[in-house]
């Protein structure tokens, strides 16, 4: 296939993308660049299966890869060790309790990242306001009142797309990430899409599926409204109460 130069996106332009199959297979569907991180640009791009990922120094990087790591919800599985040890556990999981410790949690520098991070300042903030428009959201994992794990991700119809995760404590990401499948599957969401897989991802249960799939799936899911109790629960809930 012969792919079309990476294409440049103004700031304040319209909120469109070239279509997800101009994307370069290397590295990882990079689709387009520039732009802005604006409501209705993120919106459009979660819509259309394309998600932002760029550096500190670097412009507004747009990716689109193929295959795209998924989970199916029902089948998303934190291993036998870990839950054996969670069985004793007492660990607590909320839903948009504590949405910006999550980002800032999850943009804090790790070893594998050479003290840098691709969460900003200005990412933070845009997903903090797609939060406050309940379009984002977070899920957290408690040891009593010390938060020791928890992702944050972006719902469009019955469609959740996971950004990043964070462990304070060992295992506090994979149960994070176990009891957010159970409950969106739950909610009637078949798919957690994952973007780019890993060997972590995919020994709980990940596999990868070729984007025009995802997109077919997407395009279905995203026009669908999710159950009237998504992303609500009312208090606390112990892992036990997961399955664990």
């Amino acid at each position: 296939m012969t792919h079309l130069p990476i294409a440049w996106i103004r700031p304040g332009s319209p909120a469109h993308f070239p279509p997800p199959a101009q994307a370069l297979r290397e590295p990882d569907g990079l689709l387009a660049l520039g732009g802005d991180l604006s409501m209705e640009r993120l919106l459009a791009a979660y819509r259309h299966g394309i998600f932002p990922w760029y550096g500190q120094d670097e412009p507004i990087l747009w990716w689109s890869p193929d295959p795209r790591c998924v989970f199916d919800t029902q089948h998303l599985h934190p291993g036998r060790t870990l839950r054996k040890q969670m069985r004793r556990s007492r660990w607590t999981v909320t839903i948009d309790q504590a949405f910006q410790e999550i980002m800032l949690a999850c943009a804090a520098p790790r070893a594998d990242q050479h003290g840098g991070t691709w969460i900003t300042d200005d990412m933070i903030r845009a997903y903090a306001a797609l939060h406050a428009t309940e379009h984002a959201h977070s899920i957290e994992v408690w040891d009593s009142e010390t938060l020791i794990g928890g992702l944050y991700g972006v719902a469009v119809g019955r469609m959740f797309c996971g950004e990043s995760m964070f462990s304070a404590v060992s295992g506090g990401s994979k149960v994070a990430l176990t009891c957010l499948g159970q409950l969106l599957h739950r909610w009637g969401f078949p798919l957690l899409d994952a973007q780019v897989g890993n060997p972590h991802l995919y020994r709980m249960g990940a596999r990868d599926m070729p984007r025009r799939d995802y997109l077919m799936q997407l395009d279905a899911l995203s026009q669908t409204n999710p159950a009237s109790d998504a992303f609500r629960i009312e208090a606390p809930v112990p892992i036990q109460d997961f399955g664990f």
